[in-house]
């Protein structure tokens, strides 16, 4: 009979006692006898028999379902094609920055955009229709990460409606809006009216796009998908307390920068005289080329081909043309001109140097008067130009005149 050390202490004690007792029933006898054969038993002296008696336990392996089987098949492939296409990217910047004749390993992005620019110019507007070269990760979507376990029970709670996060979005609005009523309610019942002077602030931003809110949920999305989204979102801001859900109401709204702010307006330079001055090359209208030099502390001289502008140009609308930018920023009495121009005709030459004139007096006024100039037309160039004669006709677009006989 084998017992732990502590009660083989308990178990002597108790035997010494009935020993020294006269106590000679025969059940103390028993008892006695009994507690002679008690052996003390550890675990710690017999490895042996620990070992021989504990057997290690197999586990089995759980089985993939095929959802992960087929998951983890197509993640491999795309990170494959990734890994592919990154190369080729890098050899593609490599033979760029050779053309150009720079460093492979400082040509940045913006260079490679500079020069396919250059090196294929191109008369599209259309950014479709132009040529890129960005990184994979850019030009292919990102793929969701597995939303099941290896047994194929989906973590989401709305996986199988087949776009869990578009749908976990409405449930939070939805939330959200409940929260505010609860807190409209309260104040209801205490007697306290809405504050009308406090509101959601949304100036400078917008509600995301369709392909927008599909790349925030990795999902896609139709069209009555997104206006039903958008509704709800306007029922959430029309609240009288939505001031108190602005940070979760951005999430599904992107900041508006002014096209003021994200123009690069450059620095003024100082001639030998110490007048601020500013050159504007590549001035373009029609077949007109030419370059434009705008002198600050000047008396409104405008010099064309070094003749004044009323000798230069005979026609009143050429000179309204040149005129109006300074017109526009009350700078005509404080600012000289000189301009360069070459080819084309009154109206194209014209329309050059107004361009120039507009795109250098961004450096001397504020960011609040070159919005004011872009919102009224000045900062846009004017690709127009004269159409061609169609064969078989008269003109441009004129056909000849029909006759029966």
């Amino acid at each position: 009979m084998a017992v732990s050390n502590s009660l083989f202490l308990q178990l002597a004690m108790f035997r010494n006692i009935v020993k020294s007792s006269n106590i000679r029933s025969n059940l103390f006898r028993r008892i006695t006898n009994r507690l002679d054969n008690v052996s003390l038993y550890s675990i710690a002296t017999n490895p042996a028999e620990k070992s021989a008696s504990e057997k290690p336990i197999e586990k089995t392996p759980r089985k993939m379902s095929k959802a992960m089987l087929a998951y983890l098949e197509r993640a491999r492939a795309h990170d494959e094609f990734i890994k592919n296409e990154r190369e080729k990217y890098q050899i593609g910047k490599r033979h760029l920055a050779n053309m150009m004749g720079e460093d492979p390993d400082l040509f940045t992005q913006n260079d490679i955009e500079r020069s396919i620019e250059y090196l294929f110019p191109s008369g599209l507007y259309d950014k479709a229709a132009r040529p890129v070269m960005k990184p994979p990760e850019e030009m292919f979507p990102p793929r969701k990460a597995a939303e099941f376990d290896e047994l194929g029970k989906p973590f989401h709670t709305m996986f199988y409606t087949a776009q869990p996060n578009y749908y976990k979005s409405l449930y939070d609005i939805v939330e959200e809006m409940q929260k505010l009523n609860e807190i409209e309610d309260s104040m209801t019942r205490k007697g306290v009216a809405p504050d009308k002077n406090i509101s959601i602030d949304l100036s400078g931003s917008d509600w995301l796009d369709k392909k927008e809110l599909e790349k925030l949920f990795l999902e896609n999305m139709s069209d009555d998908n997104y206006e039903y989204i958008q509704a709800t979102l306007d029922r959430l801001i029309n609240h009288p307390y939505s001031h108190m859900v602005q940070n979760f109401v951005m999430k599904f709204r992107k900041k508006i920068k002014s096209h003021a702010e994200s123009l690069i307006v450059p620095q003024l330079e100082i001639d030998e005289n110490g007048r601020p001055y500013i050159t504007v090359p590549d001035c373009m209208r029609k077949s007109a080329r030419g370059s434009v030099t705008l002198r600050g502390k000047g008396t409104g001289k405008i010099i064309v081909n070094g003749i004044p502008v009323e000798n230069y140009f005979t026609r009143h609308q050429d000179l309204e043309q040149i005129v109006f930018p300074l017109t526009f920023t009350g700078l005509l009495d404080s600012i000289d001109v000189e301009a360069q121009v070459r080819d084309g005709g009154p109206t194209g030459q014209s329309g050059c140097i107004r361009w120039g004139i507009s795109w250098g007096l961004r450096s001397f006024v504020d960011l609040d008067m070159i919005e004011k100039m872009r919102l009224a037309g000045l900062l846009t160039r004017d690709w127009r130009r004269r159409e061609r004669k169609k064969w078989g006709q008269e003109g441009a677009r004129r056909k000849f005149t029909w006759k029966k006989r």
